[in-house]
């Protein structure tokens, strides 16, 4: 479909197309179950889950929303758990049953919980007794009928998880109390309908599995309605991106990214699943010194992250410490991979960081850069196969080769649509491309790059300032730890460039760090200001949110 030179040019990439080899997400788990049956599937917290006990907890799930519930084909369940065992519990129940999922972050407060669960029409919630204090605030103005908790330790053990919830609840009082009437114990669901038979729901390409919520290029935060046949093309994608580097049921892939975003989502939980790898989930990656202790007990193949993930972990002496002769796959998304960052990693670990780039909207992969040292650090990579990708000027006329212009994307992986927003799809939508709200440039041999986010371009004296160059400069300064930049309007409407610094070195001044700018970039890009903090505001996957620095 791409017209790309670097097809012709680099053939060995990737196929030029290829057609999903199923209909729907229900297929790759089951097949994989029969696969992969008695090795492990998923661990978290050194407690580990076979393919089989995954699949005989998803039963008795099934088995509960069809003879305990009013709960229907296309109903959406909200989930909102970080990364836990029952989380791909959750996740594969749902699908399975014919449900739609509804990805929640715990950490939402009530309102943001509210404007969610009611423009996705949740029908049920399964959530963490954590937050369920939150929950039970909005409850009544909401369609939810079924109200499912869970604790932390459900599923570590009788001994283990009765201890885990011992400590959390009564020694660092992590759970406020609530009072949600006829709310119903996942532990109790899963022993009270082990064994019993479950109903076999038809499912298509079009059927919709995901309402994935995202701010998206406009306004107020949607569903992205994702369907089986999106799912299942971006894991088609990935596999023939992976080819042969990847060995069936040997994998060990680190997720640390909460399963509830789309990148762990669709490359950790399910493309990973098909391969038969056994899925480490981190419950807190915060917690780094116990998140490396976590990677020091499993000699991990695979690892994806942000930028400020690699960044804090290599920042950690005992993750300088590993052993990383495993390590054959890290992959950074969800932001921009910093070149200094990219090159510390290689230096330490001897694994390549590739960097990879999509969205919700596109399930999320929508191009990637290639293995075997065909890799260009800075860049986002080659389009995935059938995925057309245009650079747009304001007037949606392509620019010439190297110039910036918006990002748009054509491809299977592309979302049906806004969940009951026709207009803001129509805006996101030009013909058949996706307008990711993203200015990026194509070179000559067709790897992209991303300039910057359309909205968050600083206007200085009449020309274009991306925060992204800003920052990637100030970031090759060794006293930096972590930088944000923003633009600032003085009196007079103009704008100039702040820069939000997190020192690595406290000598680190103002002063040095506008020099230094000086010898990177040119005049009107340099920051005026410059402002230390002893943190950044993030995302919940660590994504430095510029619109919060102050």
């Amino acid at each position: 479909m791409s017209k790309f030179p670097w097809l012709e040019s680099y053939p060995d990439f990737v196929p030029k197309t290829t057609e999903t080899n199923y209909q729907n997400i229900v297929e790759i788990y089951e097949q994989s179950i029969l696969k992969f049956g008695s090795k492990v599937a998923y661990k978290n917290m050194d407690v580990e889950l076979t393919f089989n006990d995954l699949d005989k907890h998803v039963n008795s799930l099934i088995s509960f929303f069809q003879n305990k519930t009013n709960l229907k084909k296309g109903d959406k369940v909200a989930l909102q758990m970080p990364n836990l065992l029952q989380y791909p519990v959750a996740i594969f129940a749902c699908l399975k049953a014919g449900l739609v999922i509804v990805n929640t972050n715990p950490l939402y407060t009530s309102d943001e919980m509210l404007h969610q669960y009611k423009d996705s029409g949740a029908k049920a919630v399964i959530i963490v007794e954590n937050f369920a204090y939150n929950l039970e605030k909005i409850l009544s103005k909401t369609e939810i009928q079924t109200v499912i908790t869970t604790t932390i330790g459900d599923m570590l053990g009788t001994v283990k998880g009765g201890i885990v919830n011992f400590v959390i609840r009564k020694v660092k009082k992590m759970v406020p109390s609530y009072s949600i009437s006829n709310c119903v114990k996942l532990k109790n669901i899963l022993k009270e309908n082990s064994g019993k038979k479950v109903e076999t729901i038809e499912l298509n390409k079009d059927d919709t599995a995901f309402l994935q919520y995202t701010g998206g290029t406009t306004g107020v935060s949607k569903g992205a309605e994702l369907t089986h046949g999106n799912i299942c093309a971006n894991v088609s994608q990935v596999e023939a991106w992976i080819g042969e580097n990847m060995n069936e049921g040997e994998e060990i892939i680190i997720t640390a990214l909460p399963l509830y975003h789309i990148f762990a989502l669709t490359a950790n939980c399910l493309t990973f699943f098909r391969y038969g790898a056994k899925n480490v989930l981190i419950t807190n990656p915060r917690d780094m010194p116990k998140f490396c202790a976590d990677l020091k007990k499993n000699p991990f193949t695979a690892i994806t992250g942000v930028n400020t993930l690699f960044i804090g972990l290599m920042n950690q002496e005992s993750f300088r410490n590993l052993d990383f002769k495993d390590l054959k796959l890290a992959l950074g998304g969800g932001m921009a991979v910093q070149d200094v960052v990219a090159h510390e990693w290689k230096e330490l670990t001897g694994c390549v960081l590739l960097e990879a780039y999509g969205l919700s909207e596109t399930s999320p992969a929508a191009t990637i850069n290639p293995w075997n040292g065909q890799h260009k650090i800075g860049s986002i990579g080659l389009p995935l196969p059938n995925t057309d990708i245009k650079i747009l000027d304001d007037d949606m006329k392509e620019v010439e080769t190297g110039s910036p212009g918006e990002i748009a994307i054509k491809g299977p992986q592309v979302m049906k649509g806004y969940w009951q927003r026709p207009e803001e799809t129509s805006k996101s939508m030009h013909g058949e491309y996706f307008l990711t709200g993203d200015v990026g440039t194509m070179d000559e041999k067709g790897f992209f790059k991303i300039v910057d986010r359309k909205k968050e371009m600083i206007l200085v004296s009449g020309f274009n300032v991306y925060p992204n160059d800003v920052e990637k400069a100030i970031s090759e300064n060794s006293k930096v730890l972590e930088v944000g930049v923003r633009g600032e309007k003085k009196d007079d409407g103009s704008e100039f460039v702040r820069a939000f610094i997190v020192k690595k070195d406290p000598s680190l001044t103002e002063e040095e760090v506008i020099e230094f700018c000086r010898t990177k970039l040119t005049n009107y890009k340099v920051p005026k200001s410059v402002s230390f903090r002893n943190e950044l505001p993030k995302s919940n996957v660590g994504k430095i949110l510029r619109r919060l620095l102050d």
